[in-house]
């Protein structure tokens, strides 16, 4: 299912109505990406017929506000876009945006994101961060436990690359979504899988005790439904 152009992503939509508020202010962060204006202006067009009040916080080549932990903080949802999940976390720990997202976290804003911007939270996961094989990352922020692989399905070295790494126990257990799902947590509590897409599909992957993993497919709601 393709998503008009003119229409609010499903998944953005879901994190607005989470937010609780009728005009939430949501910043996007796309430092994965070296804050490149033409992904802000995309999210921005994205979102011109939504009811959210978009921002965006860069960091390259500095700060554009005078006070990021100031104005992250006064956000109602922070949306994560995807990249490179290495070089975006190494960036906001030089500008203490890590210890930020945690205080957001932890004071109630909806924090969200796709691809990099789904791993971030996790202890670790799967990326092509580091060239175009891929390998393990083990370095997230930890607010989420366990391990987080994205683009399962459709990229067709991921799935055998995460069994192989929980099976050997490199990466703890953890989940893995294909293109368009998302996980919802409720503080660090799995409540669901969403979709944009009905045929979306999500697995909890653990090892089996024998040297490969337990793979158990997880229900999925279509936002769109």
């Amino acid at each position: 299912m393709l998503m008009p152009r003119d229409r609010t992503p499903f998944h953005v939509e879901y994190a607005i109505k989470l937010s609780g508020k009728a005009t939430p202010r949501l910043c996007v962060l796309n430092q994965a990406v070296g804050d490149d204006p033409a992904y802000y202006l995309r999210f921005y067009d994205h979102l011109a017929n939504s009811p959210a009040e978009v921002r965006h916080l860069s960091l390259f080549p500095m700060p554009n506000v005078e006070d990021p932990e100031d104005f992250l903080l006064s956000q109602d949802i922070i949306f994560v876009g995807g990249g490179s999940v290495a070089n975006m976390v190494a960036v906001w720990r030089v500008h203490g945006i890590d210890q930020i997202l945690r205080k957001a976290w932890q004071s109630g804003i909806v924090l969200a994101g796709s691809s990099a911007g789904g791993l971030c939270w996790f202890e670790s996961g799967t990326t092509d961060s580091f060239g175009a094989k891929l390998r393990a990352y083990h370095d997230g922020l930890g607010m989420l436990s366990g391990s987080f692989c994205p683009h399962y399905i459709s990229e067709s070295g991921r799935r055998p690359l995460y069994q192989r790494l929980v099976a050997e126990g490199t990466l703890p257990a953890g989940l893995a979504a294909d293109d368009g799902v998302g996980a919802h947590y409720v503080d660090d509590t799995l409540a669901e899988m969403v979709a944009d897409r009905p045929d979306g599909t999500a697995y909890r992957v653990t090892p089996d005790g024998s040297g490969g993993v337990t793979e158990t497919k997880l229900p999925v709601r279509f936002l769109g439904a």
